[in-house]
């Protein structure tokens, strides 16, 4: 140790004695702000300079008492991964067939054939709105229907035998359709007094109570019947991502509230960039298979916007960054049998971050055996043991 310090202090007694220049309390007397920086660059280049010379004299020193300790580390593999990015967003469950049932005729309602959270199928019975003897009116308009057909075939079995007059035959003929008319005006509003399901669902909420006077408009919905099985998120996308998110491509949604995730696809999206956010829709399926997903849910959406098949991934904790602004790691080069290797520093460009993990786009050739756990501690061109 006492040679070192000895050798420590010739070196800079050399350079000081062989600096003719100004001390540096002379120049920060003078005050040049050029002439100051450009001392600053000097010492620390000597700094720098006088750095590696203890670290070389340490590893001889070390080397020839017999004492020398590599420090420890830890390193992983660079191998090629396949490496998916996602945009994270937020949105909310909504479904298109989320609708009120509304009577489409005046009356009391006469039955109520469901109640909340029953199944049902597209056009069943619902519930029966009284028809105020509508009913009767229809079936007396069928029965004269039927004899103004009797009528008009027997007219028409004379008139083909040339039988009776012609006028007789158009007349019957106009009777039985007119008749046949009203019954089928007469049918259709007499089904408007039962309330049908327009789509296989769930009811939701029943709105209306039996014995309730009911009417067409507002205010008068029966029913809330939802589809759970045809359900979607739609999320504003920034006009970034435009050449990166499209129709098909992978998308995650994670329900915090249910603790529960799903894997699907974007179906849909918008061909219209919304001037208030710079944005546009993307539409992401919702399968519904456990049936615990409800409209309005709040979900977090991973759109998969970036993917290479031949990525370098390292943990982003072991990037560090110099004074220039530049990232680097250490890689430990040509580990010999004792796992004994030379750490050397790597200058690298970066890429997109995912789940702590970064890709590596220069710097680190594929195989590489880059420092993890002792890279803050050790120097470039230092040797380091790695753990087995």
């Amino acid at each position: 140790m006492k040679k070192l310090l000895y050798i420590l202090t010739l070196i800079i007694s050399i350079s000081a004695c062989g600096d003719k220049e100004q001390s540096v309390d002379e120049l920060i007397a003078e005050g040049n702000l050029e002439t100051l920086r450009t001392k600053k660059s000097e010492v620390s280049e000597q700094q720098k300079q006088i750095e590696a010379n203890i670290r070389k004299l340490d590893s001889a020193i070390a080397l020839k008492s017999g004492e020398e300790k590599l420090p420890l580390v830890n390193t992983i593999t660079a191998e090629f991964q396949k490496f998916n990015h996602f945009l994270e967003l937020q949105g909310d469950v909504k479904t298109k067939q989320n609708v009120l049932v509304y009577p489409e005729m005046s009356g009391t309602l006469k039955q109520v054939l469901v109640k909340d959270g029953d199944r049902v199928r597209k056009g069943q019975t619902l519930a029966i709105i009284d028809d105020g003897g509508m009913s009767s009116q229809v079936a007396q308009l069928k029965t004269q229907a039927e004899l103004a057909k009797t009528t008009y075939e027997r007219r028409k079995r004379l008139w083909d035998q040339k039988i009776g007059s012609e006028i007789d035959f158009l007349s019957a003929k106009s009777n039985y359709e007119a008749a046949q008319n009203s019954v089928d005006q007469a049918d259709s509003q007499l089904g408007k007094s039962t309330i049908r399901a327009p789509f296989s669902g769930i009811i939701d909420d029943v709105l209306k109570d039996q014995g309730t006077v009911v009417s067409p408009g507002p205010g008068s919905e029966v029913f809330r019947i939802v589809n759970l099985s045809d359900m979607y998120i739609e999320v504003d996308v920034p006009e970034a991502y435009l050449g990166s998110i499209s129709k098909g491509k992978e998308a995650m949604v994670y329900f915090p509230i249910l603790g529960d995730s799903v894997t699907t696809e974007i179906r849909e999206t918008g061909n219209f960039i919304k001037p208030s956010n710079r944005s546009f829709s993307a539409e992401i399926s919702v399968p519904n298979v456990k049936g615990t997903i409800k409209p309005n849910l709040s979900a977090k959406v991973s759109l998969n916007d970036y993917t290479s098949d031949e990525a370098i991934l390292i943990p982003s904790s072991i990037i560090s960054e110099n004074a220039e602004g530049e990232q680097y790691v250490y890689v430990a080069e040509s580990p010999n049998s004792d796992n004994e290797a030379v750490a050397k520093k790597s200058i690298i460009t970066t890429g997109k971050t995912q789940g702590g993990q970064i890709e590596v786009l220069t710097g680190i050739p594929n195989g590489s055996h880059v420092i993890k756990e002792g890279a803050r501690t050790v120097k470039d061109g230092q040797k380091v043991k790695i753990k087995a």
